[in-house]
């Protein structure tokens, strides 16, 4: 189950977790809240190293990473899960360190609970999973924009017309083939590549 699909389902569903933490007392006690609510734990990682091997093999739905003796290594963690996954990092902290979340937001996390309770931790897996689902539909729509900004630019050099003409152009093929106009873009991209002399 991706994230995606996981919001449209509400409240009572099942998600793939993966916990990281140095620490054996705090994983087992997170895998203990984190099933008591229902989800399943697919792994349970102490190593940076066994956490990107992990999340590239299980593809977590949302991963859970405390900050156990070394703030630096529970960076590490969220850095590689975030980078192997493309799923939503909770971080999880015994006290309030203001600089640590700081840090761990400019790696990816999407939120972060002190002393989290279960009802706590169930609320923050909520809005985190309907965050990363708004994320990945404006990414994917920058992405959209994108090619189509880039296919009118193609077209603009190709036929010597304005901005307006070449996405009209765009627009009207899309519309006599019956296919998205995303699609259209990304097939005068492609075209164009291959229409590019070798060096």
């Amino acid at each position: 189950m991706r994230p995606t699909e996981a919001v449209a389902e509400g409240p009572a569903r099942s998600l793939r977790i993966l916990i990281a933490n140095e620490r054996k007392d705090r994983l087992q006690r997170i895998a203990e809240i984190v099933t008591g609510l229902g989800h399943d734990v697919i792994s349970r990682e102490l190593e940076v190293a066994e956490v990107a091997a992990a999340t590239e093999r299980e593809h977590p739905d949302l991963a859970f990473v405390g900050l156990g003796i070394s703030g630096e290594h529970a960076l590490d963690m969220i850095s590689e899960i975030v980078r192997e996954a493309s799923c939503p990092v909770i971080a999880l902290l015994e006290s309030h360190d203001p600089l640590w979340v700081n840090e761990a937001a400019k790696r990816g996390i999407f939120a972060y609970i002190v002393n989290g309770n279960p009802e706590e931790m169930q609320g923050a897996i909520e809005i985190t999973i309907r965050r990363y689902a708004e994320y990945t539909n404006l990414e994917g729509a920058f992405r959209r924009r994108a090619v189509i900004e880039r296919a009118k630019g193609i077209v603009m050099a190709r036929q010597a017309i304005g901005e307006r003409e070449a996405f009209e152009l765009l627009r009207a093929q899309s519309q006599r083939s019956g296919r998205k106009l995303f699609d259209v873009a990304e097939a005068v991209i492609e075209s164009h590549l291959l229409l590019i002399p070798s060096t």
